[in-house]
């Protein structure tokens, strides 16, 4: 059984005493792909290293992340736009908006995400979405940008049962992590309605473990308990999750 974790922050410096145990761990148990989004240019050189260490098994986003566009988000975006001429990513993430912390960057955030999806289309690329708190607004692009080479993943898919068909519309799967095992998560009770074509999984790790890890440090490894959630979700083997899940996660990154 292969799992794939379409969102997880190996490099975080959560990781820093444990980093390589507690990655073999997680391949011990099947989950063998690890697809790793960008933050900002401090991560780069993190993100590099832990493809050098695991090869077989890494696989590097690149794109700024919507909380660390500051004053100097043209640099960052011009770091991004240079790392995708120098080598092959497998997505331009994660990017979007995210109201939840700073309001008061909306306009350059949405320049920033609409710079990166054009970079995405421009490489062939899927992107990765990071919404808080900016459904509408992350909507509104999508509306704008919509076409048939924007593709992805709405990365820790926290809406509703209307927001995820809009979601979807756009081409985008939903990524479902931690959140799903959640007494107040509230995706797990309309997830059935939609197709699993339309569902990759997620950590998110170190972030929103899952149900009874909740509150403590995420890793690679807990997706197992998302796998079981969905699982008892849909109805089916937790082997036709991985296996799907797997397969829709190779249809969005190519590999």
């Amino acid at each position: 059984m292969i799992i794939t974790d379409t969102h997880t922050h190996l490099y975080s410096e959560s990781f820093d005493e444990d980093r390589d145990e507690m990655i073999k761990r997680s391949i011990e148990q099947g989950v063998s792909r690890f697809f790793i989004p960008a933050i900002d240019s401090e991560y780069t050189e993190a993100m590099l290293q832990l493809e050098k260490d695991f090869p077989e098994n890494m696989f590097l986003m690149m794109g700024l992340h919507p909380t660390h566009v500051k004053e100097n988000f043209k640099d960052e975006l011009e770091h991004v736009e240079s790392m995708l001429g120098k080598r092959h990513f497998y997505a331009v993430g994660e990017i979007g908006i995210d109201l939840y912390w700073d309001q008061s960057t909306l306009e350059i955030q949405k320049e920033a995400f609409i710079y990166q999806i054009r970079l995405a289309k421009k490489y062939k690329l899927p992107i990765v979405i990071h919404c808080r708190e900016a459904f509408d607004e992350i909507f509104e692009v999508l509306e704008q940008e919509k076409a048939e080479d924007l593709f992805g993943i709405f990365h820790c898919f926290t809406g509703n049962l209307e927001q995820a068909r809009q979601a979807i519309s756009y081409n985008m799967k939903l990524g479902i992590g931690g959140v799903v095992t959640f007494k107040n998560g509230k995706i797990d009770q309309f997830l059935h309605e939609i197709d699993l074509k339309h569902i990759v999984l997620e950590t998110d790790a170190p972030y929103l473990a899952p149900v009874p890890f909740r509150g403590k440090r995420n890793e690679s490894l807990y997706i197992l308990k998302v796998l079981e959630k969905m699982a008892y979700i849909y109805g089916v083997p937790v082997e036709t999750i991985a296996e799907i899940t797997t397969k829709n996660s190779k249809d969005v990154f190519k590999v």
